[in-house]
């Protein structure tokens, strides 16, 4: 049954090829995150439970952003809307910030072609590499999200996380883990697009979630009136994937070692964002 849901899709994804080239328009997106944040109230300033639970709730809220997937054919643009940010608030002195690169991605499916605008610390770079197309595992799962039925695929992926020791706090060697992406694409928009880097499917998902941090479309136009138009991502040097992911080690070991765990002006902590999810 699964094989043959599976040779459906493929054909229902071959036929409606041609159609998805004329499609366009334009997907917003809603961020989540779950953390698991535990410390000891001995090790870490009197952090109790319920200090630890309201830093969680600030994590969520500044984690909950919306983005944009704009497409047309076979390119298209995801990016974080801009927002009007309030002070991060205190919680019995402790502060936590959110940043993160707000820059554009751009995808071109059929000439496989990535482009996409970052940040490190204040420098941008543009990284421009080939577009890897993800191996999905088409499922039999269906589920309804809004009025489009959706189908799931997953794929597993391998990612280092860094080891710290509980006596010291430093980090030791990272250990390789793999996680499960899941994603939901509807066939009733059939593009092969998708938020952040995540697409290659036969139609266009709607949501997508490693676990721990998920996608959720919350509205979707097609073919609008004003012509969607895909401007190419053009700010910072120009790197490529592996020169960026290499820099961007080396910055990250840089701010583990200056702000983790800083104190602010007014005296508060100030956790950063690797500090809060190293836990």
């Amino acid at each position: 049954m699964k094989s043959l849901i599976i040779t459906m899709l493929v054909t229902v994804f071959a036929f409606a090829k041609a159609h998805s080239q004329q499609l366009s328009g334009v997907a917003t997106y809603q961020s989540q995150r779950s953390f698991d944040f535990k410390m000891d109230d001995d090790k870490n300033n009197g952090m109790s439970a319920e200090i630890q639970k309201q830093v969680q709730a600030q994590m969520k809220k500044q984690f909950q952003q919306e983005y944009t997937l704009a497409f047309a054919g076979a390119e298209s643009t995801y990016q974080q809307e801009e927002s009007l940010a309030a002070p991060a608030p205190s919680t019995n002195g402790i502060t936590v910030t959110v940043s993160g690169a707000k820059g554009v991605t751009y995808h071109n499916t059929v000439e496989g072609r990535l482009l996409k605008e970052t940040q490190i610390m204040g420098k941008e770079f543009l990284v421009k590499d080939s577009l890897s197309k993800p191996k999905w595992i088409l499922e039999k799962e269906i589920k309804n999200i809004g009025v489009y039925t959706c189908f799931k695929a997953t794929i597993s992926e391998e990612y280092e996380q860094p080891s710290f020791n509980e006596e010291t706090g430093e980090e030791e060697e990272s250990v390789t883990k793999t996680r499960t992406i899941t994603a939901w694409y509807t066939l009733d928009i059939p593009v092969n697009h998708g938020p952040d880097e995540y697409w290659g499917l036969p139609g266009l998902i709607l949501e997508v979630s490693d676990g721990k941090f998920s996608l959720m479309c919350t509205k979707v136009v097609l073919n609008p009136k004003k012509e969607v138009q895909i401007a190419l991502p053009e700010k910072g040097k120009v790197v490529a994937q592996d020169e960026f992911n290499k820099i961007q080690e080396e910055k990250m070991d840089e701010m583990m070692e200056r702000h983790g765990g800083k104190r602010g002006k007014n005296g508060s902590r100030v956790f950063t964002t690797t500090e809060i999810i190293r836990n």
